[in-house]
């Protein structure tokens, strides 16, 4: 049996990567070691990592304005390393609130810098929505505008890129990174952790524009300083090695299957898929404003959530695991990240259509 793994995160990885690091384990470059095993100073590793540096620079087009850092953390070391590094002392960080992600960054950013949160949700009739970029109040005066594009827990996902004539635009990709084309000018920051849509967890990709560099900020530890770590070619201490490496195979991958001009094509006729039957079901729902659904993250709810349970068990015996929705929200989500397959989405349109003809 075939399973379809929807987790949210850490999520599933492309099969060819899993099987190739497999077949790499014991023995990688026939180094007779893992790359676990070397060292990440060793000409193997720089050159794997210059490497990963450059396929991700095409993957993305990535331009000489921009380091490319990767680092520890997660996300989560992106809330506090983001006001440290960009702190100004006569402005506060503006963080765009639309879910329980961007909600944390706030939470977090006000530890070290002033903060000025604008909600941007404007919930209606029990769904989830979002007023469009072109009316979020923005002040004028800003150290630097915070946002999380893809909310991956309320399945929430904004398209548009916010302007500012003088703050930075910082975003947090992590459960959207490489899943569309984006114009990557059209930020100063962007970071990613690696456990959707790159890799295990354990990795932090940042995309910071130079110039931003030479900001003083606030004090801070020397393992979330962007300058340091530019400087030291991410390897202030040592790095989460085998992360990086089975990074650097799904960069690969991507260059290799039409890269994230057609991973932008499979995604959208996954979603497409999914969407559409729960939108002409009288058994399922999503709460989700048409124009800002996620792409990524597809929570949807059953008409009796006694069910749930029932739906959960069933779902996980015909091999498809990690249906079950945050617990903030309740009902079901399937993440359905870039290494999810058609054949995935099918099958669990076809399995929901099933569990609804048995219990109407």
């Amino acid at each position: 049996m075939t399973v379809y793994n929807f987790c949210a995160g850490p999520a599933m990885l492309p099969p060819e990567v899993m099987k190739k690091a497999q077949q790499e384990f014991l023995d990688w470059q026939n180094l007779g070691v893992s790359v676990m095993e070397v060292s990440h100073r060793s000409a193997p590793f720089l050159a794997m990592v210059k490497e990963c540096e450059a396929s991700l620079r095409r993957l993305m087009n990535i331009s000489d304005e921009f380091e490319v850092l990767f680092m520890h953390g997660g996300g989560r070391g992106q809330f506090a390393a983001v006001p440290l590094n960009l702190h100004l002392d006569d402005a506060p960080g503006i963080y765009i609130e639309n879910g329980i992600w961007s909600n944390g960054a706030t939470i977090e950013g006000a530890k070290f810098t002033n903060v000025e949160g604008i909600n941007i949700r404007s919930d209606k009739d029990g769904f989830f929505d979002i007023k469009p970029v072109s009316q979020w109040p923005l002040p004028s005066n800003a150290s630097f505008i915070h946002y999380c594009p893809n909310e991956t827990i309320d399945g929430i996902q904004i398209f548009d890129v916010p302007k500012h004539p003088n703050a930075p635009i910082v975003a947090d990709m992590s459960s959207v990174i490489l899943s569309r084309e984006i114009n990557v000018d059209d930020f100063d920051i962007i970071y990613a952790g690696a456990q959707k849509n790159i890799g295990p967890s354990g990795l932090c990709i940042v995309i910071v524009r130079k110039a931003l560099l030479e900001r003083e900020g606030l004090p801070r530890p020397s393992i979330l300083d962007y300058a340091i770590e530019a400087k030291l070619g991410s390897m202030y201490n040592t790095p989460p090695t085998f992360a990086w490496y089975l990074a650097a195979e799904v960069f690969k991958h991507l260059e290799a299957t039409g890269g994230v001009k057609a991973m932008e094509k499979h995604n959208e006729t996954k979603a497409a898929i999914l969407y559409d039957y729960i939108d002409k079901s009288d058994f399922y729902s999503n709460k989700v404003a048409k124009h800002c659904r996620s792409l990524m993250n597809v929570p949807f709810w059953l008409k009796d959530d006694s069910l749930n349970d029932a739906f959960l068990k069933q779902a996980e015996k015909s091999g498809l695991v990690a249906l079950e929705g945050h617990r903030l929200v309740g009902g079901m989500r399937a993440s359905i990240y870039n290494a999810m397959p058609i054949d995935g989405i099918e099958a669990l349109v076809t399995f929901m259509d099933k569990f609804a003809k048995e219990h109407s």
